[in-house]
């Protein structure tokens, strides 16, 4: 049985085009690598500086000098180029990323997000998080619709430090696909095993529903 963040990566990898430039934040969105559609082109950047990324390094053919943002050694595919941060900034404040998939600790109704510290734990540093997040086309928000201690993350105001404001279009969790329009969220999307009531339940941001039925996502047999 899939597991819910492959659950999550797979649907998301759904939103990516054939042709986009893409970045996949640290964590959960690099599991997004594995389910991009086949025949799809799609350009892998890492803000430390690497265009045209693939997935992570087999173990026999790991070259040390190439690694991604978060740290993993990772491969580069024909054509890929390096540089230095500058240039990768450039590259993101340019506007040039069709889209960011961000992982979260917390994502408000109206689009905040809030993706890097909670007071009081280690934290690195916010990274390339707050550059992307403003910067490219589209943010998805790839995260566990709630936190371990079953707490919705999904809130009308986060509570944690910001990474960005108003800056997430579309949140895939296990439970739900969410588009941020005007401000306000409405639900796209249930998994093939989501009940409604228990998602708004877990949802502590007010929510538009469609009339009809909603389309479903996640069966590993369909």
């Amino acid at each position: 049985m899939m597991s819910a963040k492959a659950r999550i990566a797979a649907r998301a990898a759904q939103e990516i085009k054939n042709g986009e430039v893409v970045n996949l934040g640290i964590g959960l969105p690099t599991l997004l690598a594995r389910y991009i559609p086949k025949g799809h082109q799609v350009v892998l950047h890492s803000e430390n500086g690497i265009l045209n990324m693939g997935g992570p390094s087999p173990a026999d053919a790991v070259d040390p000098m190439v690694i991604d943002a978060g740290g993993r050694y990772v491969e580069c595919r024909p054509g890929g180029s390096f540089f230095d941060s500058a240039m990768s900034f450039a590259v993101i404040r340019g506007g040039r990323l069709d889209v960011a998939v961000l992982g979260a600790l917390e994502v408000a109704g109206n689009g905040d997000l809030a993706n890097w510290i909670i007071p009081g734990k280690f934290a690195p540093g916010i990274g390339g998080g707050m550059e992307l997040a403003q910067k490219a086309r589209r943010v998805v928000v790839v995260s566990t619709h709630c936190t371990a201690k079953g707490r919705p993350k999904i809130l009308s105001h986060c509570t944690l430090p910001l990474t960005a404001r108003s800056c997430v279009n579309t949140i895939v969790t296990e439970l739900a696909v969410l588009d941020v329009v005007d401000g306000g969220l409405v639900l796209r999307e249930l998994a093939w095993d989501a009940d409604l009531d228990e998602v708004l339940g877990l949802t502590n941001a007010p929510v538009r529903v469609p009339e009809g039925p909603l389309p479903r996502f996640g069966r590993e047999d369909a």
